[in-house]
């Protein structure tokens, strides 16, 4: 079992920046992808960010690249999410997830097993 804690969230003005932590607990999760995933309110859960257990394999939602940029550090168990510029509709809760494996570079909400319990964005115009 992994157990995920996210952590980081808040409410800010657009154009500014938040970081996201995913910290993790029970196994390393090296071997593990790690995602960000978000929902806001009346949408459904959308992938943001995904990177490979090596952390050089990243993959990002078109609304994410080149503001944002997802990190681990498997010493720390830890994975993060650099989130640049941001945008009110960047609003939304958002979830960190694990598997040791998924489909396409993003993987779908069903491909991961263990979900942290999210952390709440707000981004004010």
């Amino acid at each position: 079992q992994v157990q995920l804690v996210e952590s980081g969230g808040g409410l800010v003005q657009a154009g500014a920046s938040l970081r996201l932590a995913c910290a993790a607990s029970g196994r390393s999760i090296s071997p593990y992808v790690m995602a960000w995933f978000r929902q806001a309110p009346g949408k459904e859960r959308e992938a943001v960010a995904a990177i490979r257990g090596s952390g050089i394999i990243t993959a990002y939602a078109d609304s994410a690249k080149g503001r944002f940029t997802i990190s681990r550090d498997n010493a720390k168990n830890t994975v993060y999410l650099q989130m640049n510029s941001l945008k009110p509709e960047d609003t939304a809760v958002y979830y960190c997830a694990a598997d040791r494996a998924v489909s396409g570079a993003l993987g779908r909400s069903q491909d991961y097993d263990y979900w942290g319990q999210g952390t709440q964005v707000t981004v004010s115009s």
